[in-house]
């Protein structure tokens, strides 16, 4: 394999691959904002990946790669075999924004993945680096357009008519000229004709009441299971997660016979009972790991100067579990947010419906398309926004318990 380490073989090979995907990638980019048909070439990609890769072994500054890219991005494109296949309707803007973006998407990336990399025979450290570069490069690309692709679709789907989504369903452009009352309409009608407000506040405050039923439990459960010593301490430990070996499908059955038989179906009630037994156990599992890692000096100090164990917990132990605490609420509250198997199955009167439950009850062949969309939208944006304010939070508490103090 070592007359593979050479600076004119993988040059060309990461430039053909990363030119392949930076077209993809810029084709489907204009395609779903500008509605115009772009598409990619891999036969340009060649044409283009082979130079460029080249060049790129020879180390030229990044503003000559990018330029010499989007060169050969434009000239090829206006051709059967550029990078970037333009519709016979394309406007000469969106040719000329298409090649833009193909040079600093190309260019500038495979520069840097190129930069250690010399033009002759390579060490197996410069070969790997070079290909390391550039699978991280996809995985940027790849993840987050598997994120981004669908979210983007799920709004401006939201945002457009009836008459525009039959008209031609894979044109996810909008016309921004429009009132805002046209533009939202879907999310106006949501809230005033499907009650909308009442599913959002059902699953705000069932959410909050799993939460703190959760830590109710979890608190004493894992406290008990890191400090105290009792018989068959280490095997509750090591069994905390065993509910999750059950699949919740195979458990259904059982619940809704009970929840029948004991009334408790079809209320927020039997909700509220049924969510915590899901968020316990992984919220015992995340609590006594930190616990583990608290100095357990600090709390005998408070033992030794007359603390009950209850006070050593309330005054010691939870101020100290604060980032914990936080990121364990977090956690149950989107589980709680987004469960819908339990209130699919267990729910039936529309007054008493959480989010996710609505949700479900817009994909009908009556709902207009753009609805069920704006209802996703209206599940998805509140947790997505809280999660993104308190990731950081999130983080260090996860983490904070990895390391013994």
């Amino acid at each position: 394999m070592s007359r593979f380490w050479h600076g004119a073989f993988v040059g060309p090979q990461v430039g053909i691959l990363w030119a392949f995907i930076v077209a993809t990638t810029v084709s489907v980019l204009l395609s779903f904002t500008t509605g115009a048909a772009f598409r990619p070439g891999l036969v340009g990609a060649v044409l283009t990946g082979v130079p460029l890769g080249l060049a790129a072994v020879r180390q030229p500054g990044v503003a000559a790669m990018i330029a010499g890219a989007a060169v050969l991005g434009v000239g090829l494109g206006f051709s059967p075999v550029g990078p970037i296949l333009f519709g016979a309707e394309t406007e000469i803007s969106h040719k000329l924004l298409a090649g833009a973006l193909f040079g600093i998407g190309t260019g500038w990336p495979m520069a840097a993945m190129l930069a250690d990399c010399p033009s002759g025979r390579l060490t197996r450290h410069e070969f790997e680096e070079a290909e390391i570069r550039f699978l991280t490069g996809f995985g940027y690309i790849f993840f987050t357009a598997i994120v981004a692709i669908p979210f983007y679709v799920m709004v401006m789907t939201s945002l457009k008519s009836q008459g525009e989504l039959i008209a031609n369903p894979l044109d996810f452009t909008i016309d921004l000229g429009q009132g805002s009352g046209e533009l939202f309409r879907s999310y106006i009608e949501l809230f005033r004709d499907f009650d909308f407000g009442r599913y959002l506040w059902t699953s705000f405050y069932v959410s909050v009441l799993t939460v703190l039923i959760t830590l109710a439990f979890s608190i004493p459960g894992a406290y008990a299971v890191a400090r105290l010593r009792f018989r068959g301490q280490k095997a509750l430990s090591r069994s905390i997660l065993l509910i999750y070996m059950v699949p919740m499908i195979v458990l259904a059955l059982p619940i809704y016979i009970v929840f029948s038989v004991t009334g408790l179906r079809n209320s927020i009630l039997g909700i509220v009972m049924i969510y915590p037994v899901t968020t316990i156990p992984v919220s015992l599992y995340m609590l006594q790991g930190y616990f583990r890692g608290l100095p357990a000096e600090v709390e005998e100090a408070g033992l030794m100067d007359g603390l009950s164990r209850l006070k050593v917990i309330w005054k010691i132990t939870l101020p100290l579990s604060l980032p914990a605490l936080a990121s364990v609420s977090l956690y149950v509250f989107m589980i709680a947010w987004n469960e819908f198997l339990l209130a699919f199955m267990l729910l039936d009167d529309p007054s008493r419906f959480t989010l996710t439950r609505g949700v479900a009850m817009l994909n009908s062949s009556e709902v207009p398309r753009q609805h069920l969309m704006a209802g996703a939208v209206i599940a998805t944006v509140p947790v997505m926004a809280l999660f993104l304010g308190l990731e950081k939070f999130m983080t260090r508490g996860l983490t904070a318990g990895s390391v013994k103090g």
